[in-house]
């Protein structure tokens, strides 16, 4: 055996299931970009929005992706469960992640565990938007989804010398490791900077 073979926590006594929560980085991409890309081409052929239409929904999508990126890491990921039940589920979905950042199977998120959220995430939009902007607010809200995935794949495995991504890599990593808490934004501290939980960085030694 080899002695540098990563060994991840063990979440499910089952085997099917426990193969169902490692998943390689390019599994959401290969699942979610197919689903993406129809979404627009539906919705494009069927209602024939104009250029501009396009892009305020890319830039609804995508934004509305970053606040539900927040909210579910603060309210749902971090939830403080009081319950056994409560607890593994926080685990399951999110704890085992800090208790093994460097675990690369589980940095981007597993269908499994997608496709109920994104269910629910879906029905509401259906609930609240116009026929016409569904498909295509939907596709570009995956593509949101997406960039984040892979943005906290990069944060935990690739040095990321670009000056932007390596401040979302510190940023990230200090939500994991400064003891502060607060940070759940991954692809961006927007919504830290508007609700108050971005902790105030510690002054550098010498000021």
């Amino acid at each position: 055996m080899n002695a540098s073979r990563h060994e991840s926590i063990r979440l499910f006594e089952n085997d099917f299931l426990e193969r169902l929560s490692h998943v390689h980085p390019i599994t959401p991409l290969v699942f979610w970009g197919p689903i993406a890309a129809w979404l627009l081409w539906s919705g494009l052929s069927t209602y024939h929005l104009s250029a501009g239409a396009v892009a305020a929904l890319a830039v609804a999508g995508v934004f509305t992706w970053s606040l539900t990126e927040y909210g579910l890491h603060r309210f749902l990921f971090h939830f403080p469960a009081k319950s056994r039940l409560g607890k593994w589920l926080v685990f399951l979905f999110h704890g085992n992640h800090h208790d093994d950042p460097k675990d690369k199977t589980r940095l981007v998120m597993p269908p499994a565990g997608a496709i109920p959220i994104m269910a629910v995430l879906y029905l509401l939009f259906r609930a609240v938007l116009p026929a016409a902007w569904l498909e295509v607010f939907t596709a570009f809200f995956i593509v949101g989804y997406l960039v984040y995935d892979y943005i906290h794949y990069a944060t935990h495995h690739f040095p990321m010398r670009n000056p932007v991504a390596k401040y979302l890599k510190h940023y990230h990593l200090k939500h994991h490791f400064s003891g502060q808490g607060g940070r759940y934004g991954v692809s961006s501290p927007l919504w830290d900077i508007v609700f108050g939980t971005r902790p105030a960085e510690s002054p550098r030694p010498g000021r």
